[in-house]
């Protein structure tokens, strides 16, 4: 396995202090490891678009702020 370093604000690191039990390690690899899968997921539904990849990516951004919008309105 290689290793990689995250810098994270010093705030963040404040708060992830307090759960000194958390594999910090584990969470990150597990949110890139869905982040490839959503490009994934992206690049194959996009494979045949007439979009610029450009115009797709704006337009996933608008989809994305509109969904946490939604989701934070709960």
């Amino acid at each position: 396995m290689v290793s990689i370093t995250l810098s994270v604000p010093q705030e963040m690191k404040q708060e992830m202090d307090v759960f000194h039990d958390i594999n910090w390690s584990a969470v990150a690899r597990e949110a890139i490891k869905r982040k490839l899968l959503m490009l994934e997921r992206f690049k194959e539904f996009t494979n045949e678009s007439t979009l610029s990849e450009e115009e797709a990516l704006e337009l996933g951004r608008r989809v994305s702020e509109k969904a946490m919008k939604k989701h934070r309105a709960r």
